[in-house]
């Protein structure tokens, strides 16, 4: 598999025979003469950039698209996912879950390969929220991430957001206990780079399989 982490929770993957581009923002996307299935988890700025319907140029594209995205456009090449789906497109199965913000997160299946992308399924803990919203926050995520248990990913790309503070490690760490994750990458954490590396210095063992991100376009072969 080869993975380029483009920017924020922007990432190309590359398999044998498919190619999948996640949560678009900004950047340069990779060239691919393969099929390329483009997924968009929810519709904030930072996730949605129309800029991926251009891609249509290169023909062989299929957009998978969280239902919270609204578009006068129905063409053909559009499929509109709500949170806890599951169904066959063309030669991958996906499977969405409901977000603790927007949208959805994807759990794809292709070429015998197990992928995860949490979009803003996350443990999202603010420092000055309530108490009560904090626990029910906990109590979502809980539940919405239900379905991953006892699950094994080849890849899992997942929020590391520097601005929740104190709570910045415990997404990525509840995930870890949720399901088993052979690559990890780190995302949503606005260009601070350094939260990866605190982030696997503090956890040292348990964070061997997580990936050391250091700048965008940058490339890995796993």
């Amino acid at each position: 598999m080869r993975v380029v982490y483009i920017s924020h929770s922007g990432f190309f993957v590359e398999l044998e025979k498919t190619a999948f581009l996640f949560d678009y923002m900004k950047g340069e996307i990779p060239e691919t003469d393969k099929k390329l299935f483009v997924f968009v988890s929810h519709r904030h700025p930072d996730h949605y950039n129309k800029y991926i319907f251009k891609l249509r140029d290169r023909g062989n594209v299929t957009f998978v698209l969280s239902s919270d995205i609204r578009l006068k456009d129905k063409a053909e090449d559009i499929v509109s996912l709500k949170p806890n789906t599951v169904c066959d497109i063309e030669e991958i199965r996906v499977q969405t879950l409901k977000s603790t913000d927007e949208g959805v997160a994807f759990i794809i299946s292709a070429e015998g390969k197990r992928i995860f992308h949490a979009g803003d399924l996350n443990l999202w803990i603010w420092q000055g929220e309530t108490k009560q919203y904090n626990n029910n926050m906990k109590a979502l995520f809980e539940k919405y991430t239900e379905p991953l248990k006892g699950l094994s990913f080849d890849l899992g790309f997942i929020p590391l957001d520097p601005r929740l503070e104190e709570t910045s490690f415990s997404g990525l760490d509840a995930y870890l206990k949720i399901a088993e994750f052979k690559r990890i990458f780190p995302m949503h954490f606005w260009e601070n780079y350094d939260i990866i590396k605190r982030y696997k210095a503090d956890r040292g063992l348990s964070a061997e399989n997580v990936a050391v991100i250091e700048r965008e376009g940058q490339e890995f072969t796993i």
